[in-house]
């Protein structure tokens, strides 16, 4: 399968819209007030026989914004210092450009109009990247402004299980506690599970019974 055909594909499985895999880490969960610490990115493909797989990932580290609320039980349940010196933490504008780019490319490169945010309880990440985009006035937002994928939901239909680490576990993706709340590692097994669930519909014959009822109408 040539790589046209593979963006052809993408294109065409969501609409037009790239899948691409966001986690935050934050001090808090009011967007609009509290600190932006960590975000992560994982941008999605197919492979040659049409199965979803991960396949970019960028994370940033992020600069409390001036102002920002710092919740000491948020922090004390990331284990984040903000002010840790060993951090390698940029500020906002710096760090969604770093998201954004890659991005930005991978929606190009797949032929679609714009991303799609995927996130486990995607409304709170989504919240986050839209407020801190917002504070900075970044004019080319790759997502979506409102629309997403949550693979609590989607991982409540096709697994049982809504929590994390319990859908993986039933998905069998390996799930290390130790490293969860880290946005990178949270990122990419969110990816996991997201792709783990397209992909078995596929093997279920959803897809292809899509695609037939939509060449009925």
């Amino acid at each position: 399968m040539s790589n046209n055909t593979i963006a052809q594909l993408m294109a065409e499985r969501f609409r037009g819209y790239l899948p691409v895999v966001i986690d935050v880490e934050t001090a808090g969960f009011n967007a609009r007030t509290d600190a932006l610490l960590e975000i992560a990115a994982v941008t999605l493909t197919m492979d040659e026989q049409g199965y979803l797989i991960p396949d970019q990932s960028v994370m940033a580290e992020v600069e409390p914004f001036e102002g920002a609320n710092l919740e000491r039980s948020a922090l004390e349940f990331t284990g984040i210092d903000p002010f840790d010196p060993n951090r390698e933490s940029i500020p906002e504008s710096e760090a969604l450009e770093k998201i954004f780019k890659p991005i930005r490319k991978a929606v190009k490169a797949h032929g679609c109009k714009r991303a799609i945010l995927v996130g486990h309880n995607a409304s709170f990440d989504h919240g986050f990247v839209n407020a801190a985009a917002n504070r900075v006035d970044i004019k080319r937002n790759p997502f979506h402004p409102f629309s997403s994928f949550d693979t609590a939901t989607l991982a409540g239909l096709a697994y049982g299980q809504t929590v994390l680490a319990k859908a993986c576990d039933v998905a069998g993706i390996p799930f290390d506690g130790k490293k969860a709340h880290s946005a990178l590692y949270d990122t990419e097994k969110t990816a996991d599970l997201f792709c783990s669930i397209v992909n078995r519909w596929k093997d279920l014959g959803g897809w292809e019974m899509v695609l037939s009822l939509q060449d009925h109408d």
